[in-house]
């Protein structure tokens, strides 16, 4: 199955978390591409959308190979894959200096989007962590261990696409998972997309506002 692009695949993973209306849902993107997806969710459930900030820790020569992810908060939680660390002989000064400069990339981040508005409280809800799409999952373990730490009454992985080993060791991180394809054979999240055009800061920003419309207007 190729997406045609992250809102046809947002409208696509909807149609799987429909149950969860009853349970006053939050969705809760990360950023930029899963505020698409996490949108077009968002608008289905009649839920509010908000977003995790999370930034990766990229290999230094392959910025795109994850070895660890950092979120934000007054505790930021960080993941780093320590059996990558070792086998490619990744400094720890590197390490430290990335984490810090990828949470001052966050706060950019949390400063563009959420204009100085409080991250939306999801205590008792059940909260749909959603991206748009999992490859090593740094980034979304992060993601679901920060958003555990909120107190969510339920805890929902959603994806339309993930590497199969990938979800695999991610299941027990959330209480339920919904992912639309899960290829064995998995080497990149772009070639599940038609268009996987890298999103601005804008189009994220545009989004968030029409999320926080009344549902009429939206």
């Amino acid at each position: 199955m190729i997406f045609f692009d992250r809102a046809d695949a947002g409208r696509q993973l909807a149609a799987k978390l429909m149950h969860l209306r009853a349970r006053n849902p939050a969705v809760l993107a990360l950023p930029r591409g899963g505020v698409p997806v996490g949108y077009e969710i968002a608008r289905a459930l009649g839920a509010p959308l908000d977003l995790v900030m999370v930034r990766k820790i990229g290999v230094p020569w392959q910025p795109e190979l994850a070895l660890g992810a950092v979120t934000d908060g007054d505790d930021p939680e960080t993941f780093v894959d320590r059996a990558l660390v070792a086998e490619l002989a990744i400094a720890e000064d590197y390490i430290a200096q990335e984490t810090a400069r990828q949470i001052k990339e966050i706060e950019r981040r949390r400063r563009i989007y959420n204009a100085g508005h409080a991250p939306l409280e999801i205590a008792g809800r059940a909260a749909i962590v959603v991206d748009d799409g999992i490859a090593t999952g740094a980034t979304m373990r992060v993601a679901l261990q920060a958003t555990r730490r909120r107190n969510p009454s339920w805890l929902v992985l959603a994806a339309p696409v993930a590497a199969s080993e990938t979800l695999d060791r991610l299941r027990s991180e959330a209480d339920e998972t919904v992912c639309l394809q899960k290829p064995a054979d998995f080497r990149a999240i772009g070639l599940f997309y038609r268009d996987f055009h890298q999103l601005s800061d804008v189009e994220v920003g545009n989004l968030l506002s029409r999320a926080a419309a009344p549902l009429e207007q939206r």
